[in-house]
């Protein structure tokens, strides 16, 4: 009897020990720049996880900018979901962290690892001659003919969905002046800018009236408080709906709209939440979608190296939302018009001055 009950706390000692052994799990630093990483549990097809590892390094507006950093981790989240790969995320609050945090996912193991923004251009590629044996990608930047073969380009037409948004804008208005809020002059924020700017036009020129647009820029991606003075300024001068291509400054911009009782519209992914009575739509940048497809492609073993990704509207990438409570339902329809002939190349919206000063030109035969 003895030996039997011997046997049995034996037993149960055992079965608590592989618990606890199995219930472990791998946690971020709990410094600034942290790491968050996660697994999905495998199916009861699957006998094992998948053992590709794809990790983000956002750009100074963090991984809760309600922007592109956010759309990118929710990408990189729906590829855990349905492939297994394990993701994690690091945080840069300063461009300086760049570097570090880039070391630090070779460093972690990873085979794919994404720079969120532009202004990662130069580090994420010093990394990439570094580490030849790891795969880099980045959104929002071209190296061209000097792409490195390990290296991999996700660009948006951003101008499309900006023509799209600045149409609504003009045939909205009702004091025939609306604002635009970009984050840091670059040559990727000009898409928005100019794209915005040419679709105000358009609709101008559809109502035979004439429609100004005040741009400024914030010199910042993080800066919600500034965001939100430049915002207050522009509804004061009478602006009555103003886009922001600011990142997490544009929070800032929606909440001056909302304090204002006048309208905002959103970028990259769909903002309503953020004030459900004062966005008047959002310019779609669909980021986690071309991050998840991008890095599928990697996981498979394709080889995406070497060159870069373009997306728009005919890959779907890029548009309005589909519900847009505060729009007028002929608004829309004239807007989802305007799509489509951008679809089939009747419009093609500017991306810069010169070629905003040629669409112009178009406007005024």
């Amino acid at each position: 009897m003895k030996k039997k009950l011997l046997a049995l706390l034996m037993a149960v000692v055992m079965v608590t020990s592989l618990t606890a052994c199995s219930s472990k799990k791998s946690t971020g630093d709990s410094d600034k720049t942290k790491t968050e990483a996660t697994e999905a549990p495998a199916s009861d097809d699957t006998a094992s996880k998948s053992d590709f590892v794809v990790s983000m390094i956002t750009d100074t507006g963090g991984v809760n900018d309600q922007s592109f950093n956010q759309s990118a981790w929710e990408g990189l989240q729906e590829l855990n979901k349905s492939t297994g790969a394990k993701v994690s995320y690091i945080e840069s609050k300063q461009e300086t962290d760049y570097t570090t945090n880039l070391d630090k996912c070779v460093d972690d193991g990873s085979n794919l690892v994404w720079g969120i923004g532009f202004s990662m251009a130069d580090a994420l590629k010093t990394a990439a001659s570094t580490n030849p044996d790891v795969s880099y990608a980045i959104v929002d930047n071209s190296y061209g003919d000097q792409t490195p073969s390990n290296v991999t380009g996700v660009m948006f037409r951003a101008q499309e969905p900006s023509f799209i948004v600045g149409y609504i804008a003009g045939k909205t208005t009702t004091t025939g002046k609306v604002g635009f809020v970009g984050g840091i002059s670059s040559d990727l924020i000009d898409q928005f800018e100019y794209g915005y700017k040419a679709g105000v036009d358009y609709a101008a020129n559809e109502l035979g009236k004439k429609i100004t647009v005040d741009a400024q820029y914030a010199e910042s991606f993080s800066d919600a408080a500034k965001g939100k003075a430049i915002a207050n300024k522009m509804f004061s001068d009478g602006c009555d709906i103003v886009f922001h291509a600011a990142g997490g400054v544009g929070v800032g911009v929606i909440e001056a709209a909302k304090e204002a009782n006048k309208f905002a519209i959103g970028v990259d992914r769909d903002q309503a939440y953020l004030a459900p009575k004062n966005v008047l739509t959002s310019a779609l940048k669909l980021v986690g979608t071309a991050v998840k497809l991008v890095s599928e492609k990697a996981a498979k073993g394709e080889q995406i190296g070497g060159q870069t990704f373009t997306f728009g509207l005919t890959e779907d990438a890029v548009g309005i939302p589909d519900k847009n409570p505060n729009m007028d339902p002929a608004v829309y329809e004239a807007a989802m018009k305007v799509q489509q002939s951008i679809k089939d190349g009747t419009i093609v919206p500017p991306s810069n001055k010169d070629t905003y000063k040629e669409f112009g030109k178009t406007l005024s035969k």
